[in-house]
């Protein structure tokens, strides 16, 4: 009868994998708000779900997103917030497979914002849109598709691109106020005092 050895490294390897993880310190075990998944990030860059009370991946993770979950992902030491960074690596997963969602162009166009000062008005912007075209969609998915007619196809896109519009003045009106702010400002430190 022979018994198969595994080397230590690979014995303590196989240990690793299935051991659910050890009591955080209180430091590490940073609120989480009630009725909100909390997910663990070890350093070894697994996911554990407190929930389920199993490790996880990023397809997982992006299943609790298209089921609309609510969730956090926190670092298990530090107990800091990693939910943006987790859902970027998704977008990024996508963005490099199959059919990419942004051109470089508009890649290109985002990167210029950041350090912008128009930076938090575009990130508004954005997402006040991409929340109009949930809306749109939505009200697109409620009446069926046997009632969906030409006319109708037109109000809701009518309606879409008008609340766009809206969004798009309000930011110009904003900008427009930044830069006379901005430009007081610099007029006031330029004006020779006597």
């Amino acid at each position: 009868m022979s018994t198969s050895r595994r080397s230590p490294r690979a014995a303590a390897s196989a240990q690793t994998e299935n051991a659910v993880p050890e009591q955080e310190t209180e430091q590490a075990d940073a609120p989480v708000p009630t009725g909100v998944r909390a997910i663990k990030k070890y350093p070894n860059r697994r996911l554990y779900d407190t929930q389920t009370s199993s490790y996880i991946t990023l397809a997982d993770v992006k299943a609790m997103v298209l089921a609309c979950e609510n969730f956090v992902v926190v670092d298990a030491k530090t107990g800091e917030d990693l939910t943006r960074s987790i859902l970027l690596q998704i977008i990024l997963e996508e963005e490099t497979g199959g059919v990419p969602m942004f051109s470089t162009q508009a890649l290109a166009q985002i990167i210029r914002f950041y350090g912008n000062t128009m930076q938090g008005l575009m990130g508004s912007y954005l997402e006040k849109n991409i929340q109009s075209f949930i809306d749109l969609q939505s009200r697109l998915t409620e009446n069926s598709v046997v009632n969906l007619q030409a006319p109708l196809m037109q109000n809701f896109m009518g309606g879409y691109v008008e609340q766009s519009r809206q969004m798009f003045s309000q930011m110009q009106e904003q900008m427009s106020k930044q830069a006379e702010t901005l430009m007081g400002g610099l007029a006031s430190t330029l004006t020779p005092k006597k």
